[in-house]
């Protein structure tokens, strides 16, 4: 039953119904001094009985909060949704008609919200236990959006293969899959120069289609507030297919064997899965004869939520909006926001508006992030230390993150911090073959081993995985099962902007996904075993095997 449940979507964590009356309802927001004034005893307090805070039983293990922090919060003291734009914001477009973007971003606020507070809460749970090892968070999608390409055939596809990487890893890693795309919102792109070179000009950089135009030409580069109204509608319609797909019966797991696309049928990868898959169906026909319905959500439903980088903080604002339940306001462009590796200044304006927003967040981090300066970061944004509100997603290639990774997991486990680790093998791994952008898959895979191994070597837990990928047959990638030649790349590269895993490459990465969770998984077993047998001997190891738990 929990390899079925984990198959579909990480089930819920138990509500605190004391929350709603202990959290304001009014608006009480108006935040921001800094989180580093938080004391260090304080962020030690990981689950501190306080009224935010309730335990299932009596003696049970406290049950994390269902939101971040309360709305009279110390740090909400100076904090609005606004207060962002008197810090300095990196990576945002000068746009030349001021007027035109107040009229955009005004519509944009007069709409519905994308996305709900308590869909965000129910994410924020997930992610809670993909810190503690109780589930695994798999987060993919396209690097950049696009206008011209939008369609529900690539939304279904990408759909499908998440889907399929999600119940490789469940049954291969016997551990629930927290499923987030890269979707219904990842549209901007920070860029390293505010110029490109296009043949033999130089042009205005494309920052993404919710921007300018990948067009190269003068008058396509130039910021038009138009299409942030045309992202917001393109995220909406994203998200009506998503929800429909998640609940509305295509991720029936009676369809598991239906889910291979066309053209990996004859692939390595696609016959594997389909060898799996045949394994699941028979696993479901054992349940029904014991008695379980084939009506059951369990079988008929999954949780999908979306996610992308908060990066054009106009939109954001636009799209924050208070939640009546809890009196505080969330960031509903998404469920899920990340800090890029660009904007993650401390006095920056992008963490000024995340911290005080209630949605779950991420900050990449590279090579280049200090030990001392990623606990002041997750200070300023988790001031009360709540398990699931942050996670923290490394992007450095392999040597440097076998070389810099374990220092930074020691700083915030000094530090008394709980954070959901994930790995994005993707950004550190970029080359050029031939004036061609690419990665190679054996890169990819290598950075993912040695995210397993670091976290092996520290008993420290690995929560997720963060994936730029397509349910498309496309060739950006070199390598893996789907032997993409360096000669081939140029035959469908379709990106906008970095190179995609196709989807037997990222079958590919799932199933050696799974082969890691399961290592650890029979690791853990047998400390625990040692610990029921030989406590005298397994203490120890029992220790450092559970040493991210604290």
């Amino acid at each position: 039953m929990a390899l079925l449940q984990g198959a579909l979507g990480c089930g819920s964590l138990v509500p605190v119904s004391s929350v709603a009356a202990a959290v304001p309802s009014g608006n009480s927001l108006q935040a921001a001094p800094s989180a580093r004034r938080c004391s260090r005893n304080r962020r030690r307090q990981v689950f501190k009985p306080t009224s935010v805070y309730s335990a299932r039983l009596p003696g049970a293990v406290l049950e994390p909060p269902i939101v971040p922090f309360r709305g009279d919060a110390e740090h909400l003291a100076q904090w609005s949704r606004a207060s962002w734009s008197d810090r300095e914001a990196l990576q945002q477009p000068d746009y030349p008609d001021h007027d035109a973007l107040q009229k955009a971003t005004a519509w944009i606020a007069r709409q519905p919200p994308l996305v709900f507070a308590g869909e965000c809460r129910t994410l924020q749970a997930h992610l809670a236990k993909c810190a503690a090892g109780e589930a695994f968070l798999l987060q993919g999608g396209d690097c950049a959006e696009s206008f011209k390409d939008f369609s529900a055939d690539r939304i279904r596809d990408t759909f499908r293969v998440m889907l399929q990487m999600s119940v490789v890893m469940t049954f291969g890693g016997s551990i629930p899959v927290v499923k987030m795309g890269r979707m219904a919102g990842q549209f901007a792109k920070p860029r390293s120069s505010p110029m490109e070179k296009c043949g033999d000009r130089q042009l205005p950089s494309y920052r993404g289609d919710i921007i300018n135009g990948p067009e190269q030409t003068e008058e396509a580069r130039i910021p038009n507030p138009e299409r942030l109204k045309e992202a917001y509608n393109q995220s909406s319609s994203t998200l009506n297919l998503l929800r429909a797909f998640s609940k509305g019966g295509y991720a029936d797991l009676r369809r598991v064997t239906q889910w291979n696309l066309d053209f990996m049928a004859k692939a390595d990868e696609g016959q594997a899965y389909l060898e799996l898959s045949r394994q699941i169906d028979a696993a479901i026909k054992f349940m029904v004869a014991c008695g379980l319905e084939y009506s059951h959500p369990i079988m008929t439903e999954t949780d999908f939520h979306v996610g992308h980088e908060c990066l054009l903080l106009d939109y954001e604002q636009a799209l924050t909006r208070q939640d009546s339940t809890t009196g505080l306001w969330y960031g509903c462009s998404g469920h899920f926001l990340w800090c890029g590796e660009r904007t993650r200044q401390l006095d920056g304006a992008h963490l000024e508006y995340l911290r005080g927003i209630g949605n779950p967040l991420g900050v990449k981090v590279s090579d280049k992030m200090e030990p001392s300066e990623l606990v002041s970061l997750i200070a300023a944004v988790n001031p009360e230390n709540v398990p699931g509100r942050i996670s923290v997603i490394v992007r450095m290639g392999a040597n440097k993150l076998r070389n810099k990774f374990p220092a930074l997991i020691q700083a915030v486990q000094q530090s008394g911090q709980v954070v959901t680790w994930v790995c994005d093998p993707m950004h550190g791994n970029i080359e050029a073959v031939n004036g061609i952008k690419t990665r190679r898959y054996k890169n990819v895979r290598a950075e993912v081993e040695a995210f397993f191994d670091v976290h092996e070597e520290l008993g420290t837990i690995p929560g997720g995985v963060h994936l730029e990928m397509t349910g498309d047959n496309v060739t950006e990638c070199v390598g893996g099962g789907s032997s993409i030649e360096e000669t081939d790349l140029s035959s469908r590269y379709h990106t906008h902007c970095d190179p995609r895993l196709n989807a037997e490459q990222s079958l590919e990465l799932a199933f050696y996904v799974a082969s890691r969770l399961a290592q650890r998984k029979d690791s853990m077993a047998t400390v625990e075993k040692q610990a029921a047998t030989q406590p005298h001997l397994a203490g120890l190891a029992m220790n450092g095997a559970m040493n991210g738990h604290h």
